[in-house]
């Protein structure tokens, strides 16, 4: 019973440890394993986007197809393990799954096993267009870009504020275009027909797009459009600046913290041997303090 016991509690160290190293190589590129991991996960999701790309245009013979099919299977296989594998060795699974990156490497795993599952001919457009999931995988691009995760870290601090500015910008655009249906709706041949109309209007003049395809014809209105192009580029920027002023402050938190690599400046740890960004090998005396 106690031999018993011994392999079990052997395994399950033997478990542990191998979790770990897998959660190494998955999650950071501070050993040769781990930036070599990163190296064919990036090439795996460059050449898998162009393949969609490539996909896409009419006229390719039969031989291409069958080879981007069993490409696409390839892939496949390679991000669904690596699904797996990072769902299996990560501390919260829980957590992971439910990530930004958690999702979008799920996607980039559905589109072939929705096919299996919608396989009937009547099916075959609904496939085609599941199928264009597969561009998501760009966005695990993100993963491999320290900016990247700060810009996404920024957007998420930036979402409350950016979403009640979207309140008042809807607010405004239904204002304006309840306004100009009051005065161009009752011109003969007027563009306004109604107020659906005239708030498109308004999105596309704030938006500063311009379409051009309704125009007002009194001079009130033309003042009111004028009005509205005008507000639109003070409109635009305001995001940005939400965006950007959180930026600046997870920089300068950034650069405040903890021992940088001397090659590109990204945090590390004493326990590294490797930079986690570009790769450098990192000796204790290479360090930067801050």
């Amino acid at each position: 019973m106690r031999l018993v016991e011994y392999f079990k509690a052997e395994n399950e160290e033997h478990l542990k440890k191998l979790k770990a190293r897998v959660y190494r190589i998955i999650f950071y590129s501070d050993t040769p394993a781990g930036k070599l991991f990163d190296v064919l996960l990036l090439w795996a999701i460059v050449l898998s986007v162009l393949l969609v790309i490539v996909e896409s245009m009419q006229g390719l013979p039969p031989l291409a197809k069958k080879v981007f099919e069993v490409l696409e299977y390839v892939f496949t296989f390679f991000f669904t393990l690596e699904y797996l594998c990072r769902v299996w060795c990560s501390r919260e699974p829980r957590r992971y799954i439910f990530s930004f990156f958690g999702i979008v490497d799920l996607l980039a795993t559905l589109p072939l096993y929705i096919g299996w599952f919608f396989g009937p001919v009547r099916y075959l457009m609904i496939v085609r267009t599941f199928r264009l999931i597969r561009v998501f995988r760009v966005f695990k691009l993100f993963s491999f870009l320290e900016e990247g995760d700060r810009l996404i870290r920024s957007l998420i601090l930036s979402s409350r504020k950016i979403m009640v500015f979207f309140l008042f910008v809807v607010i405004m655009v239904i204002s304006l275009g309840t306004l100009m249906f009051m005065i161009e709706g009752n011109q003969p041949n007027t563009q306004f027909h109604d107020i659906p109309s005239s708030i498109y209007w308004a999105v596309v003049t704030m938006t500063t797009v311009g379409y051009g395809d309704i125009a007002p014809v009194t001079h009130l209105g033309r003042m009111l459009s004028m009005l509205v192009m005008l507000l639109g580029y003070t409109i635009m920027a305001v995001p940005t600046g939400i965006v950007s002023a959180q930026f600046v402050h997870d920089r300068h938190i950034f650069d405040a913290v903890g021992p940088k690599c001397p090659e590109c400046g990204s945090p590390i740890t004493d326990d590294m041997n490797y930079c986690p960004h570009c790769g450098l090998p990192l000796q204790p005396h290479q360090t930067v303090a801050s």
